[in-house]
This record gives C-alpha cells, structure tokens and sequence, in this order.
C-alpha cells in the first residue's frame, strides 16, 4: 500500500484516484488550482510517498520543483513543458531525486511506440514510402501536437536516416471528446501502410500512471515506461 498525492484534479485526477483506490492505496493529498498551499501541509511533507502530477504546461515544471524541495518522488504524464527536461535530469543525477515521466501511461500506447520503431527501422531502406503522424484528441487538449504525437515523431526520426523534425508532418486535430486516436502512416505510389492507436477511455492511462508510482518504490533517477515494461 502506498500513500499518494494527485496534484491536479481534473477527468485524469479523478481516474486515477480511483484505480489507486482499487488496488489499496491510500490518497493522502489532492491538490489542485484553489489550494495550492496544501504543498505545505502535514499530510503531502510527511505523509506522501509518491506524487502523480496531471496538471498543464505552465504550472507543471514548478509542481515538480515543489515536490523535489520536499523529497517527494513524482510520476508525471503533463506534457508541453519538455524545455525543462534537462533541469529535471539534472536534479535526479546529483541530488538522488526520483522522477518518472512517460508522454502517455497507457499499455498499449507504449507497445505502439515499439512497434513504431521497429517498423521504422524497416522502413529505413526503402526510400519510396513517406511517412507522417497523425493525431485526434478532445477540444480541451492544451498541448499541439501532443506529446505522443512527438514520442511517435522521436521514434521515427530516430530510426528513418533521411527524415528529421523538419521534414515529418504532424497532423493535429482537436474535434469532440476523443481521448486520443495515433495514427503513423507511410505511403508510396503504390499503397498505404497504416498504424494506429485508439484509446477507448482514460482508464487505460490511469492504470499504467498507478503501475509508475508502485515502479518508484525504492527507486531514484529518471524513470520511463520503458523501464517499467522492460522494452
């Protein structure tokens, strides 16, 4: 059993509470907008072993910094912030912070991504295909393209020699209440080749961010999903 604290306390805040509560954790804080001072309470210094952060891109990277100060490990899937990677990195190396991010918790997102990279490694050598990203996501979304969208992107361009940031098309789309559709495509003159991703629901996220905050135990550094799937 684990103590948690959720900072933010939106549709992912109010998902992940409740698998945390399904599998015996505890919620020890939730902090969200209207209270930011319970960063300094008894129950978040003294009472958390883990924080999951799910916020926005503007508050995200001092959300991470308050829970540093106060040694709590964090579990973050807030994207659009990732300027300040390396401050983050740099903390987990020389101060022993434990910090675990992945740009979408779900399973089968994160098998998707090493799917994607075999596939463009494959692709590699066959210059006749093009390739882009695509993705759908509900009008509320912040970040454009989103996270996964660019974990995709990443994968491909690291991968594909004759692709770079400059010359891989993310298409975004922000239509309705989707919770997020992935969709890489490669094309040549003669066919298309389709990959795709489509999230039914949050719980899937949900369920893999609680996976991460158990994985932290006894942890410190910077921690992925692929240390947590051992891909």
């Amino acid at each position: 059993m684990m103590n948690i604290a959720l900072i933010g306390y939106g549709k992912m805040g109010h998902e992940i509470e409740k698998i945390a509560l399904e599998r015996g954790h505890c919620i020890t804080s939730i902090i969200d907008t209207k209270n930011q001072r319970d960063f300094n309470s008894d129950n978040f210094i003294h009472y958390t072993d883990v924080a999951i952060e799910f916020t926005c891109p503007k508050s995200a990277f001092n959300n991470y910094m308050k829970c540093f100060e106060r040694n709590i490990p964090v579990v973050t899937g807030t994207t659009g912030w990732l300027q300040n990677i390396w401050k983050i990195k740099k903390e987990c190396l020389e101060n022993k912070k434990t910090f675990f991010y992945a740009s979408n918790y779900s399973i089968g997102v994160n098998l998707f991504f090493a799917v994607n990279k075999f596939f463009a490694k494959l692709m590699n050598t066959f210059n006749q295909y093009d390739v882009l990203v695509e993705e759908v996501h509900h009008i509320k979304k912040l970040d454009t393209p989103s996270g996964t969208a660019i974990t995709l992107a990443e994968g491909i361009v690291k991968n594909i020699e004759r692709k770079s940031f400059s010359n891989l098309p993310i298409r975004s789309k922000r239509i309705g209440k989707f919770p997020g559709i992935h969709t890489v495509i490669y094309e040549s003159e003669s066919d298309i080749i389709t990959i795709r991703h489509n999230a039914k629901n949050r719980r899937g996220f949900a369920f893999g961010a609680i996976l991460a905050a158990e994985y932290t135990q006894k942890k410190t550094g910077f921690l992925s999903m692929d240390d947590l799937l051992k891909l």
